[in-house]
């Protein structure tokens, strides 16, 4: 149970706290308070989605030559017991949200349940509709930082994680279709929509959205530096770019070389990307309250 749970997976949650760490509010007040009770609440609604998604597709899987091994879909836990526990943490998750942070949090919660349930009932087979709707995940978390700790999100910081989640998740696509590849496994079989994308499309796709995050997360930094020191402008803000857009590059070339099936373990385990991570902190740090 705690397999299908996929606690491992729990390092996307992380996003609920860029909204006030962008905004250089996560230490005032009780704002890291509402932020680590929004990371709570989306721990417990992405397990049940994960246990939703593994009874749904527990057929399929069996055919992957990793998911096979999966909890539900090797039998080890019956599927009734997967979906009624996904459902139940669904619905759970609801109710944290509106007693932790009220009803704003829990309409995100909302969509965020229903669009994962719409896409293990069939949006995962619609090509462009499963990329968005796996994207939307990773945006929604974004915003329900800013949601849960009342802090008000820009647009270009929308931009920027939509954007960036969407290369995130084509990248996702194209190492799966060479993970099936390289197992001689077809792709259609496992999933519809891997038989449907080419791979010129997928490096389009990837493309595209790496420039538009990358040009949005500079209109940010710009306009973040000349609203949070008017009149001066010590250019901390500006010199963020440079490890963002290093590691975007990194990250961009990592799922050109087919390594993207599984990005969560990028974020855990590529110390190279971890620095320019380091490095984008210290330097928004010191914009911040240098």
């Amino acid at each position: 149970m705690v397999r299908v749970a996929r606690p491992h997976q729990w390092i996307k949650n992380l996003l609920v706290f860029v909204a006030p760490g962008a905004a250089g509010a996560l230490l005032h007040g009780d704002v890291l308070v509402h932020a680590l009770e929004a990371f709570g609440v989306f721990c417990v609604a992405a397990s049940g989605s994960y246990f939703l998604n593994d009874a749904i597709d527990a057929e399929a899987d069996r055919r992957h030559p990793r998911k096979a091994s999966r909890p539900v879909a090797s039998g080890l836990v019956p599927v009734w017991l997967a979906l009624t526990t996904g459902a139940a943490l669904l619905a759970g998750s609801l109710v944290l949200a509106a007693v932790v942070a009220g009803w704003h949090l829990t309409v995100v919660m909302l969509v965020y349940a229903a669009v994962n349930v719409c896409y293990s009932l069939g949006l995962k087979h619609e090509p462009i509709l499963d990329l968005a709707a796996v994207s939307s995940g990773f945006v929604l978390r974004a915003i329900a930082g800013g949601v849960a700790t009342r802090v008000p999100l820009t647009d270009w910081f929308v931009i920027v994680a939509a954007f960036g989640s969407l290369l995130i998740v084509t990248g996702k696509r194209s190492g799966e279709q060479r993970l099936l590849t390289a197992a001689d496994t077809d792709h259609a079989a496992v999933r519809t929509t891997l038989g449907l994308y080419t791979s010129s499309f997928l490096q389009t796709v990837r493309t595209m959205s790496a420039a538009v995050t990358v040009t949005a997360y500079c209109l940010w930094a710009f306009d973040r530096a000349a609203h949070a020191h008017p009149g001066h402008d010590p250019i901390w803000f500006q010199l963020t770019i440079v490890p963002f857009v290093l590691g975007l590059l990194h990250v961009v070339r990592d799922l050109d070389a087919g390594h993207g099936h599984a990005p969560e373990d990028l974020a855990i385990h590529d110390h190279r990307l971890q620095l320019y991570g380091l490095a984008w902190v210290v330097l928004f740090a010191a914009g911040i309250y240098g």
